[in-house]
């Protein structure tokens, strides 16, 4: 009996059945989709949460932003420039945030208001996007798509802020999928937020490191924000992360006036921070 005939199919089957171990390990590290909204354990125990906050985001009409992919806090001199960002910023959306001990420390001695979804727990770590404020939100809900080679899931945070004006502030960020070759999925992570901001009678900023290394990726996005009526910031100092020419961070807006928008450089992580300057339309 040739030994070649059985020798294929259990390789074969040996591959498949690594592929099905690696997939529900992977599963297990994304768990379900959480957010948190709390400075205090338990952090994660829902896809929404809400609680009154009365304060306004906004200083007299005022609102600066920025955005910032922290790179897992990997850089030595991540804490002093996210604490600049901070300073001198009403809300800072970061992404690959790594909810550690240092970075829970550091929240809690500075007394920030943050609400994070989670993407996925790496040694128990929770991994995702974060708003970082001044002001608590008054709501916040958490959603996942799964990357669709590696598995991992990244995440997206939907949360809502007061103003001044009586209305409220929707904040998207969004850290965008990488390995998509069809951008099938990478273009249902965008649509997720479609209802959200379509339904929003407020300003609406959307924001993130939207991972548009190619003319495809791009396309997909600024035709979702055309159709949703946001506007890209402009920038007067540009010094955003690119692959193949092309930014990767983005900031869209609507309902806000844009004043100002800069991208600076910085040694703190792989990505140079997007610090912006609104008011409030009256």
């Amino acid at each position: 009996m040739n030994t070649k005939q059985f020798k294929y199919p259990l390789i074969l089957l040996f591959i498949v059945g690594l592929i099905l171990t690696y997939c529900g390990f992977v599963a297990s590290l994304n768990g379900k989709t959480e957010v948190m909204m709390s400075e205090q354990p338990p952090f994660f125990v829902s896809q929404c949460s809400s609680h009154s906050s009365p304060a306004s985001l906004d200083r007299n009409g005022k609102l600066n932003i920025a955005v910032w992919n922290i790179y897992k806090q990997k850089k030595l001199n991540w804490q002093p420039v996210l604490t600049d960002l901070t300073q001198n910023n009403d809300l800072v959306l970061l992404q690959e945030a790594k909810l550690n001990l240092t970075f829970q420390q550091y929240l809690e001695e500075n007394k920030f208001h943050v609400v994070m979804a989670k993407g996925f727990r790496l040694m128990n770590v929770p991994m995702g996007v974060m708003n970082v404020s001044t002001q608590a939100a008054n709501e916040a809900c958490a959603y996942q798509t799964t990357e669709p080679l590696i598995r991992f899931a990244k995440s997206t945070l939907v949360s809502r802020y007061p103003l001044s004006t009586r209305e409220q502030l929707l904040v998207i960020n969004l850290h965008g999928i990488n390995f998509d070759v069809r951008l099938t999925s990478f273009e249902a992570q965008f649509k997720q937020i479609l209802s959200k901001v379509t339904a929003h009678r407020g300003p609406v900023i959307l924001a993130g490191d939207f991972n548009t290394w190619r003319d495809g990726r791009l396309d997909i996005v600024k035709q979702l924000a055309h159709g949703l009526r946001l506007e890209e910031a402009q920038y007067k100092v540009d010094f955003r992360k690119r692959v193949f020419g092309l930014p990767l961070d983005h900031l869209y807006y609507r309902g806000l006036r844009l004043v100002s928008a800069n991208s600076d450089q910085t040694t703190a992580s792989d990505h140079n921070p997007i610090q912006t300057q609104f008011e409030l339309l009256q």
